[in-house]
C-alpha cells in the first residue's frame, strides 16, 4: 500500500535551535497516527512543513502523493488542518459557519448549502444548526470545527490537540467523530497531549524526542518495550510486607519491587492468570491479608515516560 504520508531525513533548525534532526515518519492511509512527544520535541514543527506551513532545510516530504515542496497547491488541495482551538465565528449559527466556509472553499451557494447540511447530519449538530455557535458547548464547537475541515473532503486531516479543555463526555463526542472520519477513508495524523486520546484512537504511534522519531508501533507495541505484565498486591499489615515478598519471589521466580511506606509489592510475570491465582491462594494459606491485589498491563503513559524519560506530554 502507498503511504499517504512520508517524511525522510527531515531538519529544521531555527538559529541555533535544532527542532528536527533526521525526522522520519510513514503513514499509511486510511488510519490515525498519532504523534506523541513533550514540549520542544518537533511536533509542532513537523506538521507545520507536513501542511506546507514551513519550509525545512533538508530532507524529503510527500503528503497525499504530492511533493511538499514542489508541489504544495497539490498538497493544499488533498489535505486539511484542524488546531487546537475552535476556528468558528461566535456570531453565526452552526450551518452558517459551515456555508461561509464551503463559499471560501469555492463551492457554489446550492452546493455549499448542500454540504453543509450534509456535515451537520454526519456530525450530530442537524438540531443545533440554526443556533449561534457561542452557544454550543465545548464538544459541538469542536465537531462543527471537524465538520468545517471537511467542507472539500481532505484525504489526510492534521489535528493538533482536538480535545483540549474538553470534558470526558466532550471528549467522547470528539473521538466518536474522529472515528467515523477513518471509517469513510480520511487518514488522520493526530497530535495530543493527552497519551489516553493516542491509545483510544490511534493504530499506529510515533514518539518524538529531540527532533527524531525514536519509538514506533501500535499502542501495545509500545507497551510491550516495558516487558511483562505486573501483579501488584497491597498488604495491609505493614509488618507483613516482607513475608509477603519472599512469598510472591518463591511463587513467581522474580524478585519483587517494595514500596514499604504504601505496603506495595510489583513483579513481572508471564503467565498472569496462572500467577495471580497462585498468589492468591499462597497468601491465604500464609494468613497475609491484602488490601488490594491486581495484574496490570503497562500503560502507555509508562511506556512514553521509558522512551523520553519525560513524565508527561506537552502541547
Amino acid at each position: 500500500m502507498t503511504p499517504t504520508i512520508v517524511a525522510e531525513g527531515l531538519h529544521k533548525r531555527y538559529q541555533k535551535t535544532v527542532a528536527l534532526d533526521g525526522f522520519d515518519l510513514t503513514v499509511p492511509a486510511g488510519i490515525v497516527h498519532g504523534l506523541l512527544g513533550p514540549n520542544g520535541a518537533g511536533k509542532t514543527t513537523a506538521v507545520r512543513i507536513l501542511s506546507t506551513l514551513l519550509a525545512f532545510d533538508a530532507g524529503r516530504a510527500e503528503v497525499a502523493g504530492a511533493d511538499v515542496t514542489r508541489d504544495a497547491r497539490t498538497v493544499r488541495e488533498r489535505i486539511a488542518l484542524t488546531g487546537q482551538y475552535a476556528a468558528v465565528d461566535d456570531l453565526l449559527s452552526g450551518r452558517q459557519n459551515l456555508v461561509l466556509f464551503g463559499r471560501l472553499h469555492g463551492l457554489r451557494p446550492g452546493a455549499a448549502e448542500q454540504r453543509a447540511d450534509e456535515l451537520l447530519e454526519r456530525f450530530g449538530l442537524t438540531e443545533a444548526a440554526g443556533r449561534s455557535a457561542k452557544d454550543y458547548s465545548g464538544g459541538m464547537r469542536r465537531r462543527l470545527d471537524l465538520a468545517s475541515s471537511l467542507i472539500r473532503r481532505p484525504q489526510v486531516l492534521f489535528l493538533d490537540e482536538p480535545t483540549t479543555g474538553l470534558d470526558p463526555r466532550s471528549r467522547n463526542e470528539v473521538w466518536q467523530a474522529v472515528r467515523g472520519l477513518v471509517a469513510e477513508g480520511t487518514t488522520v495524523l493526530l497530535t495530543t497531549q493527552y497519551l489516553e486520546e493516542a491509545d483510544q484512537l490511534a493504530e499506529r504511534i510515533s514518539v518524538v524526542d529531540t527532533g527524531r522519531v525514536v519509538a514506533e508501533g501500535t499502542p501495545d507495541e509500545l507497551k510491550s518495550m516495558l516487558g511483562a505484565d505486573r501483579l501488584e498486591v497491597v498488604v495491609r499489615e505493614a509488618g507483613r510486607v516482607v513475608d509477603a515478598a519472599g512469598l510472591i519471589s518463591r511463587i513467581t521466580g522474580g524478585v519483587p519491587d517494595v514500596d514499604t511506606d504504601q505496603r506495595r509489592l510489583r513483579v513481572p510475570v508471564i503467565d498472569r492468570v496462572a500467577a495471580l491465582t497462585a498468589v492468591v491462594h499462597g497468601l491465604q494459606e500464609a494468613g497475609i491479608t491484602v488490601a488490594d491485589i491486581g495484574v496490570h498491563r503497562p500503560t502507555l503513559d509508562e511506556a512514553f515516560l521509558h522512551l523520553t524519560g519525560k513524565v508527561e506530554v506537552a502541547a
